[in-house]
């Protein structure tokens, strides 16, 4: 049933400040150089995150960054971090070496107490391009000419870890997202056709990886009902089925997404690849303000706490046989936003990472997070970071990417900026804080060599953080004293 303008505003009214907000992650304001509602509020709020980001005051964070002698890492007094694999020097069970450019991650209780992973390969176009592609194991390659695909990797209690292929010859493996019945799925951030970039398939699709059982794996098959878009994140609604899906794409921006299951289908190991290319409801998304009034671009939104309602628009050709998915819509008919990346499923809802707005959008920003709630049809606005003066600087944060839901509270993200790369923490009241920083890709004015961070996701158990730095493609595991962290 559709939410009306009209029951969003009654809505809005009775709650007052907007429609009430649920979940432990509240309005999370107070980034180092995040907008608030009022200069002065900006000014305050900067200056109390940049203290306690700097200095752990307040029971926030856990303290300054230490520099790593070895260059890879900083991390606060008492963490350690530990290499689980390294692209051009760790090797797969087979003999191969490990493959470049690690992405999206996710983490599931393994055998014997081991900690599964899958961790994505965000490799795009022909094989040759790249000196580290996935490896072509049999019965387990889509595309042969794509260098693309997904790794699973144990980490045993003893410390032992092994690394296989999940998937392979797909193309350019971004983020993606756990499914409620333990597997990854794993999106293609491309819209590549059969012929184009030396693809022999169409491209831009989502595929399940088992991170368990190896032979479910074989044959892949694309989950054609999610559509083909230059796919990023992707979650699943535990108790209505849904499925919701971010596009990282411009010219015009790109879209969140909903797919609703047929009638009589149930989720579940394996269900994903019987459905038809045309199962259940694909529809992008529509917002307006409490007033009624359609909104265009998420990046209209300039102050924490905005709630937007949510319509739903039916994709007219989600395989995009000759018109991109995003093209296929006039202005008026969906909101857009620019660089929709990682999501994260918590508090009955999903948090959704806008990067940046530049280009396109009508409003520039560093960053958001919004919530959407499914139960009550709204997208509300938790994280606003403010235009960064100055990457090259630490201390503030730009380009959120990759996010996780903190078993300690608020949330972690991967920084996906233009200058010095962080890890970092939001607390329920909007505390800022760092967890670490990227040293091996430092890079210098004169010769920027960034490389972000990725993957971000905790153990089963919560005892470990792990993090990617994507280029050259470095898995590591932090542990550490790690704490409830105090609003």
């Amino acid at each position: 049933m559709s939410l009306t303008r009209r029951d969003f505003a009654r809505q809005s009214a009775i709650t007052g400040a907007g429609v009430a907000l649920a979940g432990s992650v509240g309005a999370l304001a107070t980034a180092p150089n995040a907008l608030a509602s009022t200069e002065t509020e900006a000014a305050a709020d900067t200056a109390d995150a940049k203290q306690a980001s700097a200095a752990g005051h307040h029971g926030v964070g856990y303290g300054p960054l230490l520099p790593d002698p070895d260059g890879i890492l900083a991390l606060p007094a008492g963490f350690k971090y530990r290499v689980i694999t390294y692209s051009g020097r760790t090797k797969l069970e087979s003999g191969e070496i490990t493959p470049s450019n690690h992405d999206g991650t996710a983490t599931f209780c393994g055998p014997r107490g081991a900690t599964l992973l899958v961790n994505n390969h965000e490799l795009k176009g022909p094989r040759a391009s790249w000196p580290y592609p996935v490896p072509l194991t049999e019965g387990l390659v889509y595309d042969p000419a794509a260098a693309g695909g997904c790794t699973v990797v144990e980490v045993r209690p003893g410390g032992h870890v092994a690394e296989w292929v999940g998937i392979a010859g797909t193309s350019t493996n971004c983020a993606g997202g756990t499914t409620p019945w333990d597997t990854w799925l794993t999106g293609e951030e491309t819209e590549d056709k059969a012929g184009q970039n030396g693809m022999t398939k169409d491209h831009g699709y989502i595929f399940e990886v088992d991170p368990e059982d190896r032979r479910a794996n074989r044959d892949p098959k694309p989950i054609k009902a999610f559509g083909r878009y230059a796919h990023e994140a992707v979650v699943i609604d535990p108790k209505r089925g849904h499925a919701y899906l971010t596009e990282d794409a411009s010219g015009p921006n790109g879209l969140l997404f909903r797919w609703t299951p047929p009638a009589g289908f149930h989720h579940g190991r394996g269900r994903l690849r019987t459905l038809a290319d045309d199962a259940g409801v694909l529809q992008a998304f529509k917002c307006f303000d409490s007033g009624g009034a359609f909104v265009d671009d998420l990046s209209r939104a300039t102050k924490i706490g905005t709630v937007y309602g949510v319509d739903w628009i039916d994709v007219p050709d989600r395989d995009a046989k000759s018109v991109s998915v995003r093209k296929q819509f006039t202005d008026g008919q969906v909101t857009r936003a620019r660089k929709l990346e990682g999501m994260w499923w918590g508090d009955g809802g999903t948090y959704i990472v806008s990067s940046y707005a530049r280009d396109e959008s009508p409003v520039q920003h560093d960053g958001a997070v919004w919530f959407y709630d499914p139960k009550r049809r709204t997208l509300t606005l938790k994280v606003l970071l403010g235009v960064n003066p100055d990457p090259s600087v630490d201390g503030a944060y730009d380009g959120p990417d990759n996010i996780t839901v903190s078993p300690y509270g608020g949330l972690v993200i991967a920084e996906d900026g233009e200058g010095v790369q962080h890890l970092f923490g939001a607390t329920d009241s909007g505390r800022t804080y760092p967890i670490a920083r990227n040293e091996l890709n430092i890079g210098t004015a004169e010769k920027p060599e960034y490389s972000e961070f990725t993957g971000v996701t905790f153990s089963p158990d919560g005892h470990t953080l792990y993090a990617n730095i994507q280029t050259p493609g470095i898995m590591l595991a932090i542990t550490g004293p790690w704490k409830r962290q105090k609003r």
